[in-house]
């Protein structure tokens, strides 16, 4: 049975960050190539297509961890909640702060993962 594009996403989905950066170190180097993000103008075909670019209405927003604040074991227990991480994955996360939480989520989920941390008194940037 072939696998679909779906069935890869959702692999992706339930591993550990730490199980996805091996991966995606794994295809760089089988495929030969590099996740880096690439430039704008290069992506975008130049000065002009990137100043048309930004007519765009941004969707997907990044919820980053910049303040821990003094219950760190809460914080823990929300980063896990909000991401499926282990605890070892999730206490590394809240000990390297700031760090992104989640990236690429729509507008109202980025502002309740904010609101949770909120409640604990961490602090969370949405970019």
């Amino acid at each position: 049975m072939a696998l679909t594009q779906t069935d890869v996403v959702e692999y992706i989905k339930g591993i550990s960050v730490l199980e996805l950066s091996q991966l995606v170190k794994e295809l760089e180097k089988e495929l030969g190539v590099s996740a880096a993000a690439m430039p704008m103008a290069v992506a975008g075909g130049g000065a002009a297509a990137g100043a048309a670019a930004p007519v765009e209405e941004k969707t997907e927003f990044s919820a980053i961890l910049t303040e821990v604040g003094a219950n760190k074991i809460n914080v823990i227990k929300v980063v896990r909640e909000v991401t499926s991480l282990g605890l070892k994955e999730a206490k590394d996360l809240v000990e390297g702060a700031p760090k992104p939480i989640k990236e690429g989520v729509p507008k109202d989920e980025a502002a309740a993962i904010k609101k949770k941390f909120e409640e604990v008194g961490a602090k969370v940037e949405i970019k």
